[in-house]
């Protein structure tokens, strides 16, 4: 099975636990030349991309490596500044290593705590009486699956988008969670 992460949530919204199993970075390697035809911005401690999406390169993709070296935040590991490379045109041709950026873990909590008031409107909204919310969701990328015990807790799972069973997973996950609680 190919599980990208787990979550547990609180009742109350809270990120109880979370597991992520690293999936090899896809990272595009491209050699440009002046001008450079995309735009980059620095936010959140990212170089990315802004605009400009071609082959293999996307809106969000992070800046890892100018030339072979390793980009931390806004500077190369020499101490030179990415953004005052890229526009000096005596810096070109420039090879540039992109790829999807990490979550951190304040992104985590913050996603987590989202999830939780959209579980809520979701089982609203439903016309089913006693609706259970959100139990999946598919992306164009992933699926996400969702149980809640009996206490409230959510246990949440993101799985590949073309992975079938994680229902069967969850459940399993929550009677071996509560069979252990029980011995001790």
């Amino acid at each position: 099975m190919v599980i990208h992460g787990i979550y547990i949530v609180s009742k109350s919204g809270g990120l109880i636990f979370n597991y992520d199993h690293n999936v090899p970075k896809i990272e595009t390697e491209k050699r440009f030349t002046y001008p450079l035809d995309i735009k980059l911005n620095f936010e959140n401690k990212k170089v990315s991309v802004e605009f400009g999406q071609r082959e293999g390169l996307h809106v969000g993709h992070v800046l890892y490596a100018v030339n072979g070296l390793p980009v931390t935040g806004r500077q190369l590991d020499d101490g030179r500044d990415v953004l005052d490379i890229i526009e000096n045109k005596e810096s070109y041709p420039l090879t540039l290593k992109f790829g999807r950026p990490k979550m951190t873990t304040n992104e985590k909590i913050f996603l987590a705590s989202m999830f939780y008031p959209l579980f809520a409107i979701a089982s609203q909204l439903s016309p089913e009486p006693k609706s259970s919310g959100i139990e999946f969701l598919e992306a164009d990328t992933f699926r996400l699956h969702c149980f809640q015990t009996l206490t409230g807790v959510k246990i949440i799972v993101i799985v590949d988008r073309h992975q079938i069973g994680a229902e069967v997973f969850l459940k399993k996950k929550c009677q071996s969670d509560v069979s252990y609680l029980i011995q001790t």
